[in-house]
């Protein structure tokens, strides 16, 4: 034997991984004890069901995932033994195109809500705040 045949590593893909781990893999979550959260708090859906986290993905499955007030809607495009940047991450599923507007549409509601709201309300009133609404009271008197 070849010495040389030691050294190489073949490195086969996967033909499935674990739901908490592709969802790991591919960066949706940090670490794989919030993506086991999601999937049992039913925020991930396989194939259009509820799944464990212990459910097989295969390459051609179908996922919608939750997040806060974000969702994906992604096809599995490969499976990867090891958590790599994000740029390689990103290669592993692909995005249906409704999922990226809807996402895009409640990002920019989202930014106009935040942006809408006054700090009256919200948290106690500055020193700036106070003055102005004293002379607006005693304006009144």
């Amino acid at each position: 034997m070849n010495s040389h045949e030691n050294d190489t590593k073949i490195t086969a893909q996967p033909l499935t991984m674990r739901l908490d781990k592709w969802l790991w893999v591919a960066r949706f979550f940090k670490t794989r004890q919030l993506a086991i959260a999601a999937v049992n708090g039913g925020k991930v859906h396989l194939n259009g069901q509820r799944s464990k986290p212990s459910k097989e993905v295969k390459i051609g499955s179908k996922l919608r995932i939750h997040k806060g007030i974000l969702e994906w809607e992604v096809e599995v495009l490969g499976l990867a033994t090891q958590r790599r940047p994000a740029s390689e991450a990103a290669l592993l599923y692909r995005e249906f195109a409704e999922s990226v507007a809807q996402r895009e549409k409640m990002l920019v509601a989202e930014r106009l809500n935040k942006d809408s709201k006054t700090n009256f309300g919200n948290s106690r009133p500055s020193k700036k705040d106070r003055r102005q609404i004293h002379r607006f009271t005693s304006e009144l008197d």
